[in-house]
């Protein structure tokens, strides 16, 4: 291949001396072809189907913006503000109710999900695909089956981020877990430790900061989450936010997303700081 490279040999006789080199590269470069023009015919079946067309999107623009001044100036009334109040400590009270139970009954179904504690393949398989079918569905889907089940209020967001974040945060503790150093857990089982015994004290003061910084990110997601699945009933200031917009009081609107994004940022701006430090400190 270099003697093309550098000119002493046609096209034709490359192919000739290296017939599988050349195949390759016309394989790749038809999947290469295959896969562009699939990208490409999805993307404008999807502008066909989805009517996206220049002047509906300027329409669109040309609603919002009388929305937006519907909402000027947002309602600041005392009783209406501490009503939306109520609503967002509720909000906050189910993403951290639903975070702290989903991260302490993900701590067993990781360790048995992660190859280096359980193993048992087949076990560790059965767990592994239940934890995907947890994460797999929607917690806005949870929580329309568990307002059916228990009926609507908080209770019902509370479970469906239970529920949902137990997957995901046992597959990022199980990832902590195989990834962290064998040695302590190593001197543990040379010492006579059992197998509990090495896990305690080799492999659980590793992953704890991780643990934490993990959880801590999952309870940011669920504060925002927790507003979307009170729109379907969960409670919480989506319940508030879904009935203003039916009732188009709009500068209340406006006051419930002004408190969304305080509430919001500085809940990032605190767990951003804890997790700093957690990092630090490991």
């Amino acid at each position: 291949m270099t003697s093309v490279l550098r000119g002493k040999l046609s096209v034709a006789q490359a192919e000739q001396h290296y017939p599988d080199i050349f195949s390759f590269s016309w394989r790749r470069r038809l999947s290469q072809g295959l896969v562009l023009g699939l990208s490409l015919a999805t993307l404008i079946h999807g502008l066909v189907i989805f009517d996206f067309s220049p002047m509906r999107i300027w329409e669109g623009l040309g609603q919002l913006g009388m929305l937006v001044r519907f909402m000027v100036p947002p309602a600041t009334e005392p009783t209406v503000v501490w009503e939306f109040m109520k609503a967002i400590f509720e909000t906050l009270a189910m993403a951290f109710v639903g975070t702290l139970f989903a991260a302490l009954l993900a701590v067993p179904f990781a360790f048995l999900s992660a190859r280096n504690v359980f193993r048992f393949r087949l076990g560790r398989f059965g767990i592994r695909r239940s934890m995907d079918f947890l994460r797999g569905v929607d917690q806005l889907v949870w929580a329309l089956v568990f307002v059916r089940a228990v009926g609507l209020g908080p209770l019902a967001g509370v479970m469906a981020i239970i529920i949902s974040d137990i997957g995901t945060l046992a597959k990022l503790f199980s990832e902590a877990v195989e990834g962290c150093d064998r040695k302590p857990s190593e001197g543990v089982a040379a010492s006579g430790g059992t197998t509990l015994q090495c896990t305690r004290f080799g492999i659980l003061p590793q992953v704890l900061p991780m643990f934490i910084s993990s959880t801590l990110y999952i309870f940011e997601s669920n504060v925002r989450s927790a507003t979307i699945l009170g729109i379907v009933g969960a409670g919480g200031i989506g319940y508030q936010l879904s009935e203003r917009i039916r009732g188009h009081h709009w500068e209340e609107v406006a006051t419930i997303l002004i408190l969304i994004l305080i509430t919001v940022y500085a809940i990032d701006w605190v767990s951003g700081k804890i997790r700093s430090r957690l990092i630090e400190g490991s």
